[in-house]
């Protein structure tokens, strides 16, 4: 039988649940951003997939749109992989890729509506894992086992 001390138990508990969240953060991102990219190479090749509006207040030309969202989704697959490293300056990234990624989402909203939606949906959710887990919870990168000190 073997002792179990009772003050290690919450931290582990803590830090199990701060690189959960890290790498749900991750994984997102990085499924936002491999979308992103599809979706900005579609916009560039002007395909018949988004709507044409006339007199919409953010009017920007489609290859335009296409150029930011193949840009985030760039940015987006790279932070994600600071994140798997548990890198304190890709979770500041992600946290500014993914409202970046709000902010063009509901600009280009009338073009792909239901889409964007959904990224802005995703981006939000990225936000709030990577900004709920503490610096001092995962501090360490992921490769050591939660239960050995």
């Amino acid at each position: 039988m073997t002792a179990t001390h009772p003050t290690h138990a919450p931290s582990t508990a803590k830090r199990e649940w701060a690189v959960g969240l890290t790498v749900f953060g991750a994984v997102m991102l990085m499924i936002a951003g491999i979308l992103d990219i599809l979706r900005g190479i579609a916009a560039i090749a002007e395909d018949d997939v988004f709507l044409t509006t006339r007199n919409y207040v953010f009017e920007f030309d489609l290859s335009g749109w296409g150029w930011v969202h193949l840009f985030l989704g760039v940015a987006a697959v790279i932070v994600s992989f600071g994140l798997f490293q548990a890198s304190t300056w890709a979770r500041v990234a992600g946290v500014a890729i993914a409202g970046l990624v709000i902010i063009a989402n509901f600009l280009s909203l009338l073009y792909y509506p239901v889409w964007s939606v959904v990224m802005i949906a995703m981006s939000g959710f990225i936000i709030w894992a990577l900004c709920t887990v503490r610096k001092d919870d995962a501090w360490e990168p992921f490769e050591r086992p939660p239960g050995n000190p």
